[in-house]
């Protein structure tokens, strides 16, 4: 079981490693890409409310589609890393099946475990940075490697 930990914790400091490298990109970037940017700020802001929820806090208030300036995007990685890392130096192999009650922004209410969630959270920035590297290519940028493998390595 303390396997489970580590890997879930392995797939966070992917996260962390994954975000740095696609801000640095957009970053560099001679020319704006706002898709991309939008998509990055999605990413960041599902980030925080997640981790609202974890804390058994209401996020249905907070954005979730809001985009925010690159130099914004640099305090929010920071921020939600910050927040998981403290989180995850906490968290006992019993915590994980402890439910979350949470509800969406339109008032939906959800139960899911922290296990389930913090997967979620990990998978879901990676799907997202996927469509960030085609919307790069797309703009005859280079995509960024941020696959897991090459984070291990």
């Amino acid at each position: 079981m303390v396997i489970l930990l580590e890997t879930i914790q392995s797939m966070f400091k992917h996260l962390h490693w994954a975000n740095q490298r696609i801000l640095e990109n957009l970053q560099n970037s001679a020319a704006e890409n706002k898709q991309a940017n939008n998509l990055f700020s999605h990413i960041l802001h599902a980030e925080n409310v997640w981790f609202t929820r974890l804390m058994g806090s209401d996020s249905s208030h907070l954005p979730i589609w809001e985009e925010v300036s690159l130099e914004s995007c640099v305090e929010m990685v920071n921020q939600n890393h910050h927040n998981y890392a403290e989180l995850l130096s906490k968290l006992s192999i019993t915590d994980l099946d402890q439910v979350v009650s949470y509800q969406n922004s339109k008032g939906t209410v959800f139960h899911n475990s922290i296990r389930e969630i913090l997967t979620h959270v990990a998978l879901h920035g990676q799907y997202h940075r996927g469509q960030i590297n085609q919307l790069l290519r797309k703009a005859d940028l280079e995509p960024i490697n941020v696959d897991f493998i090459i984070f291990k390595r």
